[in-house]
């Protein structure tokens, strides 16, 4: 079974660090987010949280913990509370140490988090952390300050900048999940191509601007003969499934997953795992053909206007309790095979993340830079 978590077998010096939203679209997004930024005036939070690197600097986690409840408040953004479970992180979080989140536009992108960091500067409404795409995060490290948590020496070397930029913090395989009362079983990817599925195939977003949509057009690519350095055999996917009529041009989420509005959907598997909890029928399936895995990065706004509630978020979601709960949602963390060596992982979910078959592909950011290119110049064509 691939658990997503040790990866000692993976070539190349990016290895997993997973491209998830096209660098071709930064531009184009960052221009239509451009916008002018609200008069509320901040400070940036206290300048020596702001510039501590590790709890030490705080005189130890007590110490950070009540710099961070004299803050207060934390701002997150893009954080969907079915998504990766952080609805669940994030009320655990509020009432451990009794600091109100703010989540704002949970539906948002990577680059749409960036862009609103941008607008926010310098007011008490920016982003204190993010969570973002591959190709984002890498492409905004001057925005990211640095910061190792007290588990740091337990997360691979391969999934964090050594300076702590950046961290991977959860991740999982492109899936299709779909209800089993509405559709046949799905067993691979020419199956959504049958008339049995006229009108029911959902992908998560546009791929020139999110994440898994880009990894759902990868993982059609790879198993039409593509190849992490060729999408076109994807685009070529959907342009065949749109003249079948079995594309549906609808952004998948619980509600519609619910209601029946998108009984068929190309997404990450933990959330199908997050799906099936409400609906009894839905099931996720991995394509051997096209196994993509990617892991999503974590970093502190430079600018936060509440750093020390920043870092402590992160603590939190870097500790034993908090990589559960991200376990807890079907998601990988990324601490799972040490914390499994220590036994202080969740056996009984570790045990259920589904069995993943065929070899893993894992695009490197080269390759999503130029996947992204090819999908700005051709995606509209074929979907519009």
């Amino acid at each position: 079974m691939l658990r997503l978590t040790h990866v000692s077998n993976l070539e190349g010096s990016v290895k997993i660090r997973r491209s998830l939203v096209s660098i071709a679209a930064l531009a184009t997004l960052a221009a239509a987010g451009a916008c002018a930024a609200p008069d509320d005036d901040n400070d940036s939070g206290d300048n020596s949280s702001a510039a501590a690197t590790s709890a030490e600097d705080f005189g130890g986690m007590e110490g950070l913990v009540e710099a961070a409840q004299e803050e207060g408040e934390l701002n997150v953004i893009a954080l969907p509370p079915d998504w990766a479970n952080y609805g669940e992180l994030i009320s655990t979080f509020e009432e451990k140490y009794d600091i109100e989140v703010n989540s704002a536009q949970p539906t948002a992108s990577s680059q749409e988090e960036i862009n609103a960091a941008e607008q926010l500067k310098g007011t008490d409404r920016a982003p204190d952390v993010f969570d973002l795409g591959q190709s984002v995060a890498l492409a905004n490290t001057d925005m990211f300050a640095e910061y190792k948590v007290e588990t740091w020496d337990s997360i691979p070397d391969d999934l964090k900048d050594p300076d702590g930029l950046w961290v991977n913090d959860y991740g999982g395989y492109m899936a299709i999940g779909y209800d089993s009362s509405k559709v046949p079983d799905v067993t691979s990817l020419k199956d959504l191509l049958k008339p049995a599925y006229k009108g029911k195939v959902a992908l998560n977003g546009d791929p020139t601007q999110a994440g898994a949509a880009f990894s759902g057009v990868m993982m059609a690519a790879i198993g039409n003969g593509g190849s992490a350095d060729d999408i076109a055999p994807g685009v070529d996917f959907f342009a065949d499934l749109k003249k079948a009529g079995n594309f549906l041009p609808v952004d998948p989420d619980s509600a519609t997953i619910e209601n029946g509005e998108t009984p068929v959907v190309i997404d990450w598997d933990y959330l199908g795992a997050a799906a099936a909890k409400n609906v009894s029928t839905w099931k996720t399936v991995v394509p051997a053909e096209a196994v993509v895995g990617g892991y999503y990065f974590q970093a502190i706004n430079a600018d936060a206007p509440h750093p020390a509630a920043a870092r402590l978020w992160q603590e939190f979601l870097y500790s034993d309790e908090g990589q559960n709960l991200y376990l807890a949602s079907g998601a990988r963390p990324v601490r799972a095979d040490a914390m499994a060596e220590a036994g202080t992982v969740d056996q009984e979910a570790y045990d259920k993340l589904p069995p993943v078959e065929g070899d893993p592909v894992y695009p490197t950011n080269e390759q999503t830079e130029e996947a992204g290119a090819y999908l700005a110049d051709n995606w509209s064509k074929v979907i519009s």
